[in-house]
């Protein structure tokens, strides 16, 4: 085996401690506005959108962000910028013109909750549960890489950074709630940044630039042919056509997979809920577009760097390109060692232990955000609405609490089987396929069609998700058919969103659809277009109006797109 332990020093220890302490106070200081569920599960609905905005983005930046896109940019190089530029910008400026005007103004606690007002308890109870199971499992892959840093930095054994990394997210989302979470996440992410961009930068001056690392990249043959463009990107989609892989990547990332994951998914949604004001919430996800079609420089760039200037890795990715997987075994690393493999060998002590407190703060930034989801739910949708609907406030604080230490006590053992895959990038494509694009289909034809029924509602998500798992078993575990890269998580993912489709298009006409006047503020054309907005918008200056910054923002994803190619 390969040893990837990171030679740290007293100045670095005392680095991450320093962060500990930070983020210790943050959620003790959250703890004095907790006096109410609204404050511990949407933080009083106070937040002003920058706030919001950078907590939007940071709650993503766990896992698949910092270990799994990194490996995954070097396995696959320069398309990875897929994840980003297509498989999330357009979507998040479409959350934040589109969709949040319905999920704030609704005035729903939860995405689910939104759900049960819009097709009736069949669809809640569904997506409720799929979401709670979806991010405890997600919750998993966090802190299995949370326990990862533990490992490499202490040598203590993965099952002591498992648990040791579960009790201390576990203290401060139960001491401050969705407060805590937020401003931690916005203190996280500066401290990603601050931890990425040295080793970025570092890592290509040691490769001779920008330039040097290309030429090091097309000097591997066939490997390096596709890693320096980000079209067609047949790698990554699994098709050999340059055509199939555009269509690939632009439905199944770009359409459902994208769009189900940002527009549905309540552990995003959360953050902009906690907003101030509907021109906060819908500027949350749109402010977040910014960070977030540029955090891929100092995430991606990062791995391609590790995947040239790495021996270990390079030897890896030579054996796994030419399917020798006993040799590939042999080299005692996998992808997922990426960024750690480089910071062990390009950062000095220093530099090392704020790259350490990086990536811990990555971790606990997603972990925390799975983790706060799941308790609101657990506690609304599940607990209030189906156990016990008139107990008294503190009562579903105490609920929520309770939610929380039990997450925690779950995620110890679904880290263990992220754990299992060489890419996490294929896990939680995986997932995200199974409850995201069903609940997408769901959503944009309940919210758009008036007609749909609620019985159309659970059975659209029952039929998406089983046609997916069904699909995906198929070629896991029969191998019925194969496709390498991220082509069956795209399959899948299509899959389900259009067997939903279809099923919830079938079912409407044979049930009945509910009363015109109880889909205001659900459906697009029974709701007038003044509850959609703020009446004050128009005298806002254009950088704090929702339209003109999203097509600001898109403008620029597309010139990133065009430069790249």
């Amino acid at each position: 085996m390969v040893d990837v332990r990171l030679d740290a020093q007293w100045i670095d220890y005392a680095i991450i401690a320093l962060y500990f302490v930070f983020v210790l106070g943050v959620g003790w200081f959250a703890k004095r506005g907790v006096s109410n569920s609204i404050e511990f599960f949407l933080s009083g609905r106070s937040l002003p959108a920058w706030v919001t905005g950078l907590a939007f983005i940071s709650a993503n930046l766990g896992a698949v962000e910092i270990m799994g896109m990194s490996a995954t940019g070097a396995q696959y190089g320069l398309p990875t910028m897929h994840y980003f530029w297509v498989g999330a910008i357009p979507a998040m400026l479409f959350l934040g013109v589109v969709m949040m005007p319905f999920y704030y103004g609704s005035k729903v606690r939860s995405v689910p909750e939104f759900m049960r007002m819009r097709f009736g308890t069949g669809a809640h109870l569904v997506n409720s549960i799929s979401f709670a199971v979806a991010q405890l499992l997600i919750a998993g892959v966090n802190l299995s890489l949370l326990a990862t840093i533990v490992n490499r930095l202490l040598g203590w054994p993965m099952w002591v950074g498992l648990i040791l990394a579960a009790a201390f997210v576990l203290f401060y989302i139960t001491v401050g709630g969705l407060s805590a979470a937020i401003y931690n996440e916005v203190l996280q992410f500066f401290v990603i940044v601050a931890a990425l961009l040295p080793l970025t930068l570092i890592g290509l001056h040691r490769v001779g630039g920008w330039q040097g690392l290309t030429e090091k990249i097309s000097g591997n043959g066939m490997l390096g042919s596709s890693e320096l463009h980000t079209w067609p990107g047949e790698q990554l989609s699994g098709f050999d056509s340059p055509i199939l892989s555009v269509v690939g990547i632009v439905f199944g990332l770009g359409f459902v997979l994208s769009f189900g994951y940002w527009t549905t998914n309540f552990v995003e949604v959360q953050r902009a809920m906690a907003s101030k004001s509907i021109t906060a919430a819908r500027m949350t996800p749109i402010l977040g577009a910014f960070p977030k079609m540029f955090i891929p420089f100092i995430v991606i760039i990062p791995g391609m760097i590790a995947g040239v200037l790495v021996t270990d890795l390079a030897q890896f990715k030579q054996m796994d390109y030419a399917k020798d997987a006993a040799g590939a075994a042999a080299t005692g690393v996998t992808y997922n060692d990426a960024l750690l493999l480089l910071m062990r060998d390009v950062l000095p002590n220093g530099l090392l232990g704020v790259a350490i407190a990086g990536l811990l703060a990555a971790f606990m930034a997603g972990m925390a955000a799975n983790i706060s989801a799941f308790n609101t739910v657990v506690s609304y949708d599940l607990y209030q609405q189906y156990v016990k609907k008139d107990a008294p406030d503190d009562h579903y604080i105490k609920i929520g609490r309770l939610a929380t230490l039990v997450a925690c006590i779950v995620a110890i053992f679904t880290a263990l089987i992220a754990g299992q895959f060489s890419n996490l990038m294929d896990y939680l494509q995986t997932l995200f396929g199974f409850f995201n694009a069903p609940l997408f289909a769901t959503f944009i034809l309940g919210m758009f069609w008036k007609r749909m029924t609620p019985t159309a509602g659970w059975a659209g998500l029952v039929a998406g998700t089983l046609s997916a798992i069904v699909l995906w078993a198929s070629s896991t575990f029969f191998e019925v058919f194969t496709l390498p890269g991220q082509g069956l998580a795209f399959l899948s993912a299509a899959t389900a969103f259009v067997v939903d489709i279809v099923v919830s298009v079938i079912v409407t006409q044979f049930t009945t659809p509910k009363p015109a006047h109880e889909l205001k503020g659900l459906v697009y054309s029974e709701t007038p277009r003044a509850d959609l907005v703020d009446p004050d918008e128009k005298a806002l200056p254009f950088f704090r109006r929702p339209v003109p910054m999203a097509g600001i923002a898109l403008a620029l994803v597309i010139i990133l797109n065009v430069v790249f190619a």
